[in-house]
């Protein structure tokens, strides 16, 4: 074999490689519920306070070769909310709130990922609570890790799309309209 034809060899090797890209690509499809938060920051008189969600699943598959197609289908039983108080747990499960007796679970179907660089996505989808379903976009930061990833983030919405809060509560001049979900999410890998 000559010079010539063992480097075009070589390069055609090397490109082959290059072209199939890395041997042990990773998908993630299993979310580490123990090691994962998500939780809700709004304002009451004036006030920031944070709550959190302390059940939740997710049904997910994020490939970082293929952002585009991921997918995820996230659910909170709304029961499991804790506000930092049993009273105020007890007043956001009743029928004026998140009515959890009619409506226990808020669901969060995407519907399109879109890179926005440096491991910064949007998620876009529908939001279902208390009945009503809305789109909602939302910006997610993703960090790679061995064998976990973690996705961070906050969907912000408001609660008066959804009648969170009737009657008296239907005034935002007490609790405010707007309502961020945080989320500290780590992803396992797919089983090979």
């Amino acid at each position: 074999m000559t010079h010539t034809a063992l480097t075009r060899s070589t390069l055609a090797a090397a490109l082959a490689l290059g072209l199939a890209g890395p041997a042990q690509a990773i998908e993630y499809g299993t979310l580490d519920t123990t090691a994962s938060k998500v939780g809700f920051r709004y304002t009451q008189m004036g006030v920031t306070l944070d709550g959190q969600f302390k059940q939740f699943s997710a049904q997910l598959r994020f490939d970082p070769a293929r952002p585009e197609a991921a997918s995820t289908t996230f659910e909170v039983p709304l029961a499991g909310i804790d506000t930092g108080s049993p009273e105020g747990d007890d007043e956001v499960k009743a029928k004026t709130w998140f009515d959890t007796a009619n409506h226990p679970v808020a669901r969060f179907v995407s519907s399109a990922v879109k890179p926005l660089g440096n491991n910064r996505f949007e998620v876009t989808g529908e939001l279902s609570i208390k009945g009503k379903t809305r789109p909602v976009s939302f910006p997610v930061t993703y960090t790679p890790g061995a064998p976990t990833a973690t996705f961070e983030g906050a969907l912000p919405l408001r609660r008066g799309d959804f009648a969170i809060g009737e009657g008296d509560w239907a005034s935002f001049d007490i609790v405010a309209n707007n309502v961020d979900v945080v989320f500290h999410l780590i992803a396992k890998p797919l089983a090979q």
